[in-house]
């Protein structure tokens, strides 16, 4: 069962990705990769895989600050090997929480495949940022 993300991503939404675990600075998401989100080898595309880290990673940050939003300061990707999946099969990404201040998170994430096989690694600094209210949410005039 899937846990709300607490805020409202069109391209997450847009990706499937859905949230399994977002506690005491660590989070999982499970991404089952549909063929518009494959590169021309019939793979999930390395963007798609760097988006995933990226919103694990965040979360991971979250996960001790629900309150609050975060930004990406700064990401760095590994690619092992190919993250591919077939029929029902979904990648699991994995988010550590490393290091924190006041206004920084430190992170790790880690994308592996059905096999349990580690696809890629990045680590990420995120900026923890007031939220707002969303530009899509209705404003009342009264």
């Amino acid at each position: 069962m899937s846990i709300p993300f607490g805020v409202h991503i069109p391209f997450v939404d847009n990706l499937g990705f859905t949230l399994e675990k977002f506690e005491n600075g660590t989070s999982e998401l499970h991404y089952s990769p549909r063929a518009e989100h494959h590169n021309s080898f019939a793979i999930t595309h390395g963007g798609a895989v760097m988006t995933l880290l990226d919103v694990v990673m965040a979360t991971a940050a979250r996960s001790v600050e629900q309150e609050m939003g975060v930004v990406t300061i700064e990401m760095k990707t590994s690619f092992m090997r190919p993250a591919k999946t077939t029929g029902d099969e979904h990648l699991l990404a994995k988010g550590l929480l490393l290091h924190r201040t006041k206004t920084m998170a430190f992170t790790d994430g880690k994308v592996y495949d059905a096999d349990g096989q580690l696809c890629a690694h990045a680590t990420g600094t995120f900026k923890y940022v007031k939220r707002t209210p969303s530009v899509s949410s209705p404003i009342s005039t009264d």
